[in-house]
């Protein structure tokens, strides 16, 4: 990550795209066990607890919040979904369907997330020469 004031949002954009990316993972292996008796649903929690950081953050602008967070706080976290539910008599939870529609919800929001990046240091670029 960078250090300066100027990257901030990119700093935020990346953290954002380390758990996106962390997110696909997971949905991936959700995939991969559809068919394992007993295997439970998993996802990251992360847009909550960066929902939270920029709620707990004090100051009036969205320029203050965004610099003062704590991105070393914002971890992705993993989380078993629907713990008690199944879809199947064999106990899996995991319905190919919707982790199909998640990973490309996912994905989406991974390559806006690079576009919007690409576009920062292109501005920042422009602004250079």
């Amino acid at each position: 990550m960078f250090n300066t004031g100027v990257f901030n949002y990119v700093n935020v954009m990346q953290k954002t795209m380390d758990a996106t990316a962390m997110r696909s993972e997971v949905i991936l292996n959700n995939m991969a066990n559809v068919n394992t008796p007993g295997y439970k649903r998993k996802d990251i929690r992360f847009e909550t607890e960066l929902k939270h950081a920029f709620a707990r953050a004090s100051q009036d602008t969205v320029d203050a919040r965004v610099k003062n967070l704590d991105l070393e706080a914002l971890t992705p976290k993993t989380y078993t979904d629907y713990e008690e539910l199944s879809y199947r008599y064999d106990g899996n939870n995991v319905d190919i369907n919707n982790e199909n529609a998640i990973l490309a919800e996912v994905q989406t929001k991974y390559n806006a997330l690079m576009d919007l990046i690409n576009s920062d240091f292109a501005s920042m670029r422009a602004a250079m020469q």
